[in-house]
């Protein structure tokens, strides 16, 4: 959010960027850098927002093709940003509402609305699962972004659910991957634990880098969360443990391996068990359990381990999956609308 900045074109384009209405943005927010869609808001629609421009105009206002200026107009027709009405032989645009910040205040009034129905459509593919939610989440911040469609026309071949996902856009901007995005979310909302992307991979027999992929963009639209597996935690510390006493010794383990950083009772038992050789996954469990997970974390990494973490639907049920999504998107809209209102103060 562009904090404390006046500058129409820094506002303007942090808007149509936000909206998702802007595919490659650059990193310089300048007159330089603005893009065919910004032309036509700054030059046409913001100038008259009701004075009913029809391609032509908008055209040489903005120094667009009647192609390019019909493709953008697609797009601000969509977002809700645009209505169009029909004179003789040529379509005329208006801004919504005569300003942009009433224009995106209808934007958003109509997103909430379409997206409380497809979040009802989701809602009939989540199994209810307390398991599920078992193990905390970490906080960190992952960017929301979430594509918003009504229900269209089906397609030959798409059922209710694929066509669900290409409207949320799981599926890329190309909805090359519906197929599998469909198959991550029917198996996350119906799965009772969280799952490696490297289980994933082996299940649907995908690679890693595709799964990855549909994951990240499941991700940021709040559907799903990464979570640490603490439960695999005892078998990564056996193995780490085990294979760096064979390879360095005791004396590493107690130093740089970080079992020096325990309790002398929990390092004790664990060195005495690699040395026997009579370690295994359940006594590592119960040696660690008077561990907090902080530390035990920590020993992981120092036995050159890495903190195993799955993947799950972000809720126990439908409703928590709703309500999360719901909340996110809703933020989105406020600051949406916050910056609507300074741009137009800013033009005034």
């Amino acid at each position: 959010m562009p904090t404390g900045s006046k500058d129409p074109d820094v506002l303007l384009s942090w808007l149509l960027d936000s909206m998702g209405l802007i595919r490659r943005r650059t990193d310089q927010w300048g007159d330089e850098e603005r893009g065919a869609l910004h032309r036509i808001m700054r030059d046409a629609l913001l100038v008259d927002p009701l004075r009913g421009w029809d391609t032509r105009d908008i055209g040489e206002a903005s120094g667009l093709s009647h192609t390019g200026t019909h493709h953008q107009m697609s797009k601000l027709k969509t977002s809700g940003l645009v209505s169009t009405e029909v004179e003789g032989k040529w379509h005329v645009h208006v801004l919504r509402g005569g300003s942009i910040s009433a224009a995106v205040g209808l934007s958003c009034v109509q997103a909430k609305a379409i997206l409380e129905i497809r979040l009802a459509e989701l809602s009939e593919l989540v199994v209810e699962s307390e398991s599920r939610m078992k193990t905390e989440i970490e906080q960190e911040e992952v960017p929301f972004s979430i594509q918003i469609s009504e229900p269209g026309a089906r397609r030959d071949g798409e059922d209710t659910l694929a066509a669900l996902v290409n409207d949320l856009g799981l599926g890329g901007e190309r909805n090359s991957n519906n197929g599998l995005a469909k198959s991550l979310l029917t198996h996350f909302a119906e799965s009772q634990h969280p799952i490696t992307i490297q289980s994933l991979s082996e299940r649907l027999s995908e690679s890693r880098s595709r799964i990855q992929t549909s994951v990240e963009r499941m991700r940021s639209s709040a559907l799903i969360e990464r979570v640490p597996m603490v439960e695999r935690i005892a078998q990564d510390v056996f193995s780490g443990l085990t294979r760096q006493h064979d390879a360095r010794g005791e004396e590493w383990l107690m130093t740089r391996g970080g079992l020096g950083r325990l309790d002398e009772s929990v390092s004790k038992k664990l060195i005495e068990g690699a040395s026997k050789g009579n370690l295994d996954i359940s006594k590592v469990e119960s040696i660690l359990s008077q561990v907090s997970l902080g530390d035990q974390r920590i020993l992981l990494n120092t036995l050159g381990g890495r903190m195993p973490f799955g993947i799950r639907l972000a809720g126990a049920d439908s409703t928590e999956v709703s309500e999360r999504v719901s909340r996110l998107a809703d933020r989105t809209m406020r600051r949406l609308r916050t910056v609507a209102q300074r741009l137009d103060k800013s033009l005034a």
